[in-house]
């Protein structure tokens, strides 16, 4: 089912990766009744009307002797080269969801086995003239109540697509229907097969049906599983190059062969029959949601339903509902249960079981025992299958991509997640491996090795499926919850012990760069935290005797005001992008002092590489991945600190809590921030060029690369958006950092040879001449800005506003700039001696001279 909400998905990225759906109807909850047992109501559709002659035959010409069947959902049928679906009566107008997986992919692709190609919700449905259709349902707005007129106009406004229709070929009984499937599957329809974005980055130019077929269909109790086999003819690369690349990719097998071969299951699992109580999102816990717009015969407005997206755990009975109201654990009714892959490597298969099972410490502070769990797959079960719907699995890929990635299927009417398959790219490895050397290897030992050994990289291999199992549970990324521990605290052994460097191992705090080689600190890994075990009681603490959604609401929000008091326990969104405590890979409450600690590392780390990274007959390819990781490092620290630059702190709350949302970071810690870049960006890192690395890596002498990264920080310091926001806040409260004191503090940093009269070397030249040239742009700036911000209560994407930047003051201020500037180095060109210098100076004062009076 396809998502046409305004709600945008976020950037999982997730760890990236969670498709949101929507769907019809809002249904009441009856308690008690198992959702996954087989569909057996009666339709409310009329039955088809009587035969005419020569069309529907009886059933046992149809459904011969030879027939092979397989019971469930949905029975099939198989006889000889044709496939037949029997449609009871109790599975028409039952909201389906399809779920179409790769089985097996071509190389090169960039898709593996066991990913998701795509996901619809459809129904089966009496037609005329003896016909079935399929529907594909795409719903926006839903009216809740189908006895009120307001019903009528939202299904007039709602109308559903027709993606199949079938002959009835046979009657059994009047309480199910036969028809031919045979064509339709092994055809090229798009709900059940590639999507035409996909067939474009393919490069797929025809659909070929000689060479696609049905390999099996199987029936379970509420899952009809479908694997085909597709064959597409590919296009032929242009003789030239196009004068713009081209998205996409020319798959190995298609350029060998003209076609490639792609081998599909789709899983059609019924959405339970009744649905789970909605528990309402709520922008202070940090949850994945789902929602639609809903008309209400009594409401004034058109409303939007934005719920949490989490598993169905419920009490067995209500005698373990009343014992788990009184402080006793249950298990619930259906535990949560992951299987490994078998394709696994047998030495990573306990990690990522133990990353699932370290979970359960959380669900039990939510009154759950053994509610979560990892389990290895049993190969010898034939009865099962990984692409099967009713199966969570960590899928393991053979795959060069440095990944993970936990997605959900969800049940779009209430967000009750179904099942999941967890991608674990091989080369995750290779990205923890470097992670944990340039972060760590200043303090631990074990991270001093080209290869780890299996107990470290085991260790690694459960923190990340810790992490994606979380991502299954509905949680989102906590970009905030480091920024709730002190820095000192970072280096504190017997704090680290007890808590952790962060709040929550949804956080991409990754390892404790902090720590210092004479803190003695071996606990350097992120673990489940205060704020995940919160976040998961929030999800699925049950409400005994809560009547409704709307009463757990309220019992949650009484909780929720209380609980956020802790920064520990606060949500930080992983989409903010002007708050510099919500950010990716940072640590701590102060990026300044953090940053201060990496950096030591840093140049621990960066001279010994080249004894880390050492083998004997190989080139120096190790080396520079592993110099090329401490400069990316080194650039995070430069993103964490320049955000606190133009900074806003945005707090979610509601009308019953204390404090503003919004709040100006302080003008002290803005101000320290620029020092910052001052001391560690701006006067050269000359550390980074460490020669016994860079003669055996490049053929320059890095002078480029650092003009780069201060050309980055310039741009981010000087981008739009944060020039608009200094102008507003600095504006209109003088006690907060504005854009002149931003100009004027970085101009102090970069041009001070200009009081000291040293000579200017090249690195600094470089500099200048950027700082110049930006300022000079501002003087006219020729694109809008736009200003981003996550509104109010919202679940995800932004609300925009663009601004001409001409018509604000940053021309004025950069004009006066340009002069003081101008001013300054006119005084000092008659003491300067050095001949660059002099060249460099002079140049300097002809380009703004020529920007302030242009001829």
């Amino acid at each position: 089912m396809k998502k046409r909400l305004k709600l945008s998905a976020i950037l999982f990225s997730l760890f990236a990766c969670f498709v949101l759906a929507k769907s019809e109807n809002i249904f009441a909850q009856r308690r008690g009744q198992d959702a996954d047992k087989p569909a057996t109501t009666t339709s409310t559709t009329t039955t088809p009307p009587p035969p005419a002659k020569g069309g529907i035959k009886p059933y046992k010409e149809v459904i011969t002797s030879k027939a092979i069947t397989s019971k469930g959902l949905m029975t099939v049928h198989k006889v000889e080269d044709k496939w037949y679906f029997e449609l009871p009566d109790s599975v028409f107008e039952r909201e389906i969801m399809a779920i179409t997986r790769y089985t097996r992919v071509p190389a090169g692709g960039g898709r593996y086995g066991g990913e998701e190609e795509n996901r619809q919700v459809i129904k089966w449905e009496k037609a005329p003239d003896n016909k079935i259709f399929l529907r594909s349902i795409t719903y926006v707005f839903v009216s809740p109540d189908s006895t009120k007129p307001i019903f009528k106009a939202v299904k007039n406004s709602t109308a559903d697509p027709i993606i199949g229709s079938f002959e009835i070929k046979a009657i059994r009984k009047d309480t199910s229907v036969v028809i031919d499937v045979s064509d339709y599957f092994k055809g090229d329809n798009q709900v059940f097969s590639l999507s035409p974005f996909r067939k474009q980055l393919f490069k797929i130019s025809s659909f070929q049906a000689d060479r696609s077929y049905i390999q099996s269909i199987k029936s379970y109790p509420i899952n009809t599983e479908i694997r085909t086999v597709k064959t597409f003819a590919t296009q032929a690369p242009p003789l030239t190059p196009p004068p713009v690349p081209q998205p996409g990719v020319y798959i190995p097998a298609g350029l060998d062969a003209g076609v490639i071969t792609i081998e599909m299951n789709t899983s059609m699992i019924a959405l339970p029959k009744v649905p789970m109580r909605k528990r309402y999102f709520d922008p202070r816990v940090g949850y994945f949601a789902n929602g639609y717009g809903t008309f209400e015969e009594e409401s004034q407005k058109a409303d939007e339903e934005v719920f949490a997206v989490r598993w169905r755990l419920e009490p067995k009975n209500a005698e373990d509902a009343q014992r788990q109201k009184r402080g006793e654990l249950i298990e619930p009714a259906k535990p949560i249960v992951f299987y490994i892959d078998p394709a696994t490597p047998e030495r990573w298969r306990k990690y990522l079981k133990q990353g699932v099972d370290d979970w359960q410490v959380a669900f039990e502070k939510a009154g759950w025992k053994n509610a979560i769990r990892g389990e290895y797959w049993d190969e010898k079960d034939t009865t099962k299958s990984l692409e099967d719907a009713r199966f969570s699995v960590i899928r393991y890929f053979a795959s060069d991509i440095q990944n993970a990635y936990g997605p959900n299927v969800h049940d779009p009417r209430t967000g009750e997640i179904l099942e999941s398959h967890i991608g674990w790219y091989h080369n995750v490895m290779r990205l923890l491996r470097n992670w944990y050397m340039i972060q760590t290897a200043a303090v631990d030992p074990r991270a001093r090795n080209k290869k780890f050994d299996d107990a470290l990289m085991g260790e690694l291999v459960r923190f990340v499926s810790s992490h994606e199992v979380g991502h299954t549970l509905g949680l989102r990324h906590n970009m905030g919850a480091s920024s709730a521990t002190p820095v000192e605290k970072l280096r504190d052994k017997e704090f680290i012990k007890q808590n952790g460097h962060t709040s929550s191992i949804m956080d991409y705090a990754r390892f404790n760069y902090v720590a210092q080689p004479e803190d003695g600190i071996t606990d350097l890994f992120p673990r489940i935290g205060d704020y995940d075990i919160w976040a998961i009681e929030w999800g699925y603490k049950y409400f005994a005797d809560a009547k409704s959604a709307e009463e757990e609401k309220k019992l949650l929000n009484s909780i929720t005001k209380e609980k956020v008091k802790n920064p520990r326990l606060a949500f930080g969104s992983e989409v903010s992008p002007h708050d510099p405590r919500y950010q990716t890979e940072d640590l701590g409450d102060d990026a300044m002092k953090a940053s201060e600690y990496g950096i030591k590392n840093l140049k621990r780390i960066l001279p010994n590489l080249p004894a880390w990274s050492k083998e004997d007959g190989e080139s120096y390819t190790e080396l520079v991945e592993l110099y090329d990781n401490v400069v990316g490092q080194f650039r995070r620290y430069v993103g964490h600190v320049a955000k606190n630059v133009g900074g806003i702190y945005d707090t979610p709350k509601t009308y019953d809590m204390q404090g503003d949302v919004y709040e100006v970071v302080p003008k002290a810690k803005q101000k320290e921030a620029i020092a910052f870049l001052n001391k560690h960006l701006f006067e050269t890192p000359t550390w980074l060029l460490d020669p016994n690395v860079l003669n055996k890596i490049r053929p320059e002498q890095g002078i480029e690369a650092i003009k780069s990264m201060q050309d980055f920080a310039l741009s981010n310091l000087l981008s739009g958006d944060k020039m608009i926001r200094l102008m507003e806040t600095g504006g209109k409260n003088a006690a907060n950092y504005n854009l002149d004191e931003l100009m004027t503090d970085l101009r102090t940093g970069i041009w001070s040879e200009l009081r000291t009269k040293k000579p200017i070397d090249i690195h600094r030249r470089n500099l200048q001449k950027v700082f110049v040239e930006k300022v000079i742009a501002a003087l006219n700036p020729t694109q809008p800005a736009t200003l981003a911000y996550v509104p109010v209560g919202g679940a995800y994407g932004f609300n925009t506003r663009r601004v001409d930047l001409k018509t604000t003051d940053l021309p004025s201020i950069a004009r006066g700039h340009l002069e003081a500037l101008l001013g300054e180095i006119r005084a000092s060109l008659p003491l300067i001696t050095d001949k660059m210098s002099r060249y460099h100076l002079q140049d300097v004062v002809k380009r703004i001279d020529n920007a302030l009076n242009p001829k």
